[in-house]
């Protein structure tokens, strides 16, 4: 099992960062370069849930999302052709006083067969960089969604 974290300030709010998180609509793959628009299966959405099957590059999960928590969302995977266990993702948001939001995200990737283990082994060494990377351009995509606005002087 690999568990991998990642940090990053963003001018983005929480409820901003989510709102791209939770955008199952075509050209997902555009935030999330690890959700390609073929996988992508939304079984479900409510107020502040999904169950969404994505993708790509032949990995598949199915995750239950879960953003009741504005400050907290949850991914856990609930079907998969390699995750299993304790698989899924966790997004901690905190506000800073300058407006910026520091994002603190935990990865957990178990296997649950020889190719799960294999990629899980992977992603927690020489491809911990790809998923920083990936988790990195999400956040840019989601900022250029949202230009900065001009501070006005008081």
């Amino acid at each position: 099992m690999s568990t991998i974290h990642f940090h990053r300030t963003t001018r983005l709010t929480p409820e901003q960062y989510v709102a791209g998180l939770t955008d199952f609509g075509p050209g997902r793959s555009k935030l999330f370069g690890n959700s390609a628009d073929a996988y992508l299966k939304v079984h479900h959405r409510g107020p502040s849930d999904a169950d969404v099957t994505e993708g790509s590059n032949g990995i598949w999960e199915r995750l239950h999302y879960d953003w009741s928590d504005p400050d907290h969302v949850v991914l856990t995977t609930t079907d998969s052709n390699v995750w299993g266990g304790r698989s899924g993702h966790s997004y901690n948001f905190a506000r800073q006083s300058d407006g910026t939001t520091d994002i603190d995200v935990v990865v957990v990737r178990e296997g649950k067969n020889l190719k799960g283990w294999i990629l899980g082994l992977v992603l927690g060494s020489i491809g911990r960089s790809v998923l920083e990377k990936a988790f990195e351009n999400s956040v840019k995509a989601i900022e250029q969604r949202h230009p900065q606005q001009p501070r006005i002087a008081a």
